[in-house]
C-alpha cells in the first residue's frame, strides 16, 4: 500500500499540461524532472550504498552544467549536426569532470570508477544522445589505456590536456571492414628507424572532425601471426601530414555528435608514441571495453526514466474514447513494466560497478549490462512513442529523439551478437571453432 501511495504521489499525480503547450512545457521541465525510483529523488538523498554524498555533490555540479551550458543549445547542435566540443569540454575540464578516475599527478581526481558511473547516469538528463556519447569517448574510452600503460611523456603530452579539456580525443578502432571484429583491422604502423609509419583508415569515429588526437589501434607486429598479439595502441596527433578527415558521416541519430571517416597515408609519428608494450594493444583495448560498456549502460538509465515519466504525464492529459489515455490499464501497466525493467538494469550496472571497483573482472556483467541496455532502450522508446501518437512522430519531444539515438547502443562498442558471444564464452556454452 505504501508503494502505491508513493508512486501515485511522485509519478502519476503530476500537474496536467495543456495539450496545446505540451511540447514547450515538457522541454522546459526536462532539466528539472526527477528520476523515478519509488520516491521523489529531489526530496530524498540517494540511499544506494554505491554512492556517497561526494558522488551526489559531483552529480549536482554536472547537473548545473547540463542545465546552463548544454540543454539550452541542444536543438541548435542537433540542427547543425555538430556541437562545439572544445568549448564544452573546457567547461567540463575546469569542473574536474573529464578525469575523475585518472591519476592526480596528471590533473585527474584519482577516484574509483563508481564516480564515472554516477556521472554517466547524470548525463541522462541531456536532451540528446550525441553529446553524452562524445563526452564518454573523451573521459572513459580514449584515455584508459594511456592512463594505465602510457609513458610519463605521453601522459604529459596527451592525457593531461585531455583531462583539462584543452585537447579533444577520439578512439580509432573501427574500420570499414572491421567493426565488432576488432582483430580484423587492417591499419598498419610500420617501424622505420625511430618512427612509426601509419597507413590505413578508420570509420565511425566519434568527434573525428574536431579531435586533436586519436588513440589508434593498428597492426605493428608483422611477424606475429596471432591477430590478438600483433596490434598496438598509438597516440596519433591529427594535424600531421598524411591525415585526411575524409568526410563527416550523416547518421539517422546522434546528430549533435560529429562522426568521421579518416584516412592515413604514410603518417609519421615517433615510435615513443606507442602506448605500453608493442603487440599488447588488443589486450589493452579489451580491458577498457569493460569501462566503455558500463558507461554506455549507465548513461541511459536516467534518460529512460525521464521518457517513461514524460509519457505518463502526456498520457494523463491526452483524451481518447472519453477518458485519459493513462486510465487504460494496458497503458499504465505497460509503463509499470518498463520502469521495472529500468530498475533491474540499474541494479545490474551498480552490481557490476561495485565488483569492478573491488578489483574483479566484470567482462561478463558489463557485456550483460550493455546487451540489456541496448535492447531496453529500443523497447522503452518504441512502447512510449506509441502513446504519444502523432506527437511522437515529430522532432519536438524527447522520446522521438531517443527512439533514433538509442538504436546505436546495440551496435557500437560491440554489437549485441558480440555481447552474447562473450556471455556464452563465460558460460562455457560457446561452440569451439572447427578444426582446420
Amino acid at each position: 500500500a505504501s508503494l502505491s501511495f508513493t508512486v501515485g504521489r511522485s509519478f502519476l499525480c503530476r500537474p496536467v499540461v495543456p495539450y496545446s503547450s505540451v511540447s514547450n512545457a515538457m522541454r522546459r521541465s526536462l532539466s528539472s524532472a526527477s528520476p523515478m525510483s519509488g520516491s521523489d529523488a529531489s526530496a530524498e538523498p540517494n540511499t544506494d550504498k554505491l554512492f556517497t554524498a561526494e558522488h551526489e555533490a559531483m552529480r549536482s555540479t554536472l547537473r548545473r552544467i547540463i542545465e546552463q551550458d548544454i540543454n539550452p543549445y541542444v536543438d541548435e547542435w542537433e540542427a547543425k549536426e555538430i556541437f562545439p566540443a572544445k568549448q564544452l569540454f573546457k567547461k567540463l575540464g575546469n569542473a574536474g569532470l573529464l578525469g575523475v578516475t585518472r591519476p592526480v599527478e596528471y590533473g585527474g581526481l584519482g577516484l574509483d570508477y563508481s564516480y564515472s558511473v554516477a556521472l554517466a547516469e547524470e548525463y541522462g538528463r541531456v536532451n540528446c544522445g550525441g553529446v553524452p556519447m562524445a563526452i564518454g569517448v573523451q573521459s572513459d574510452m580514449a584515455t584508459p589505456a594511456l592512463a594505465r600503460f602510457g609513458s610519463h611523456e605521453l601522459k604529459e603530452q596527451f592525457l593531461r590536456p585531455s583531462i583539462a579539456g584543452d585537447l579533444v580525443a577520439c578512439l580509432g578502432v573501427s574500420e570499414p571492414t572491421a567493426g565488432s571484429d576488432v582483430a580484423s583491422i587492417k591499419t598498419t604502423a610500420r617501424r622505420d628507424g625511430d618512427d612509426l609509419v601509419i597507413n590505413g583508415s578508420k570509420m565511425w569515429i566519434t568527434s573525428g572532425m574536431q579531435a586533436d588526437w586519436m588513440c589508434l589501434l593498428a597492426n605493428t607486429e608483422a611477424s606475429v601471426k596471432d591477430p590478438y598479439l600483433s596490434k598496438s595502441l598509438i597516440c596519433l596527433p591529427l594535424d600531421l601530414p598524411g591525415v585526411q578527415r575524409a568526410r563527416k558521416i550523416r547518421k539517422i541519430g546522434m546528430h549533435s555528435s560529429d562522426t568521421a571517416q579518416l584516412f592515413f597515408e604514410n603518417v609519421r609519428v615517433p615510435a615513443s608514441y606507442l602506448i605500453g608494450e608493442p603487440g599488447q594493444g588488443f589486450i589493452y583495448q579489451m580491458l577498457q571495453f569493460q569501462e566503455e560498456r558500463l558507461f554506455g549502460a549507465a548513461a541511459n538509465l536516467l534518460g529512460l526514466e525521464l521518457i517513461i515519466q514524460e509519457t505518463a504525464e502526456y498520457a494523463r492529459q491526452r483524451k481518447a474514447f472519453g477518458q485519459s489515455l493513462l486510465d487504460f490499464q494496458t497503458v499504465h501497466f505497460r509503463l509499470a513494466e518498463l520502469l521495472t525493467e529500468v530498475e533491474l538494469l540499474r541494479s545490474m550496472v551498480y552490481r557490476a560497478t561495485a565488483k569492478y571497483v573491488a578489483g574483479n573482472d566484470v567482462t561478463m556483467l558489463a557485456s550483460m549490462a550493455k546487451l540489456k541496455a541496448g535492447r531496453l532502450v529500443r523497447e522503452v522508446t518504441d512502447s512510449c512513442l506509441q502513446y504519444w501518437g502523432g506527437m511522437g512522430f515529430t522532432d519536438e519531444v524527447r522520446v522521438s529523439r531517443f527512439y533514433r539515438d538509442g538504436r546505436l547502443l546495440s551496435i557500437g562498442a560491440g554489437a549485441d551478437e558480440v555481447m552474447l558471444s562473450i556471455i556464452c564464452k563465460y558460460m562455457r556454452t560457446l561452440p569451439k571453432p572447427p578444426k582446420k
